[in-house]
């Protein structure tokens, strides 16, 4: 089917498997919330700080790269201000999970909260979107893509002190 094809290596796709990614680490939180072992502290803390990370370098690509382009070529800007809006509460939620000292009850529900809140975003990507997005003429989202991928290169290395 050539749809698949597209599909597969396109900016939606790639932002997908982002959104697929991060999915798996809030579920291994998840299960850690659950676990009374005196490591899952140290444990809660590095996957949270793997969250934010991954969070905070897909929202910028898609500030960045994804959103204005998508803005260019479609005419409804309002899912786009929404996941904006989405994107400056979620960078809230981020950055008090990033400031915590502790590890307790508060530090888990602002985890669960920022997961929700992502889970509904990514929702309204994948149904709407990603949907425009794909529909749009004169939008080379096969191009988008690598440009995402380099720029997500980027800013991990950034982030991780690695060179890039």
């Amino acid at each position: 089917m050539p749809t698949t094809k597209r599909a597969e290596s396109d900016a939606c796709s790639l932002l997908d498997t982002d959104h697929r990614n991060v999915k798996k680490l809030f579920k291994a939180y998840e299960e850690l919330t659950q676990s009374k072992a005196a490591s899952s502290s140290q444990k809660k803390r590095e996957l949270a700080n793997e969250i934010c990370m991954e969070l905070t370098v897909h929202a910028q690509i898609e500030e960045e790269i994804f959103y204005p382009g998508l803005r260019q070529a479609i005419k409804e800007s309002d899912l786009l201000d929404e996941a904006e809006v989405e994107h400056a509460s979620a960078k809230d939620l981020i950055a008090q999970i990033q400031e915590a000292t502790d590890i307790d009850d508060k530090f888990d529900a602002k985890v669960t909260v920022l997961g929700e809140y992502i889970d509904h975003h990514v929702k309204e990507e994948r149904t709407q979107i990603f949907v425009k997005a794909r529909a749009a003429r004169g939008l080379d989202l096969v191009a988008m893509r690598e440009q995402l991928e380099a720029r997500k290169e980027e800013l991990m290395a950034e982030l991780t002190g690695a060179t890039a």
